[in-house]
């Protein structure tokens, strides 16, 4: 396991703002009947002829619902905003019934995966593993961070996608308390082992700081693909199209 961590990308730290390193400044305080939350588009769909019903994870209150009424018009200052991947605050109208997107912030579009087939494919599997496991009204702030750290160490250059892959789905399953931690241990080499017992104790910030030779990471391939089989244990559309994708190359 040979470490990537010359200068973290990741830094460890305390406070909100160095866990989301994109995050601008000084932002408003919300009014009263507004709720201003800091989060990631992880679903956008059309509604109507001109308006999106958005899914943001956010830090404040877990996994929560939102139109953004006229963002489909040509023009729309919002239109950005609303798309898979777009993070920042966004603050929101509180009505009986949903959410209504009034402003946002976005503080990092996650360019480089939009403008990478690959990497939105791989990035949009993410997004709807962290809508399956997120729920309204909960503390999925771990989850926010793993997936943000997850889409940012997709760009680096050092980093194979499918080992981003295989680190977060295995995190995932150790911030929802379900990992079962290495299968199968004396059939496997030393470096494996340490390498999955860095991922379940590792901090999220230094998740992505490690490289594996060829031979542990066939191992360490097999072990994330046994993970998901009989501990995620469901079919993700962005994963079949992923696994398509791989087989015609």
């Amino acid at each position: 396991m040979e470490s990537t961590d010359k200068k973290s990308k990741y830094p460890e730290d305390a406070e909100e703002r160095k866990d989301y390193p994109d995050l601008p400044e000084g932002a408003e305080k919300a009014m009263q009947e507004f709720v201003l939350v800091t989060g990631l588009v992880i679903k956008s769909m059309p509604v109507g002829d001109y308006d999106r019903r958005i899914t943001i994870l956010t830090k404040e209150r877990g996994k929560i619902g939102a139109f953004a009424k006229g963002t489909r018009r040509p023009g729309s200052r919002l239109a950005g905003a609303t798309n898979p991947f777009s993070f920042g605050r966004f603050k929101l109208y509180e009505g009986k019934t949903s959410y209504n997107l009034m402003e946002a912030d976005i503080s990092n579009y996650f360019k480089d995966l939009r403008e990478d087939l690959d990497g939105a494919f791989f990035g949009m599997y993410f997004l709807e593993v962290a809508d399956y496991y997120t729920r309204e009204n909960n503390d999925e702030r771990q989850m926010l961070k793993l997936l943000y750290q997850s889409l940012k160490a997709l760009s680096v250059p050092s980093l194979k996608p499918e080992l981003v892959q295989y680190i977060f789905e295995m995190k995932v399953l150790v911030v929802n308390g379900e990992f079962p931690g290495p299968l199968h241990k004396d059939a496997m080499q030393p470096d494996t082992v340490y390498a999955i017992d860095y991922v379940t104790n590792s901090s999220i910030e230094k998740l992505y700081t490690f490289t594996l030779s060829e031979p542990v990471f066939k191992e360490f391939e097999k072990a994330a693909e046994e993970y998901r089989k009989n501990y995620i244990g469901r079919n993700f559309k962005s994963l079949e199209i992923l696994q398509n994708c791989r087989l015609k190359k």
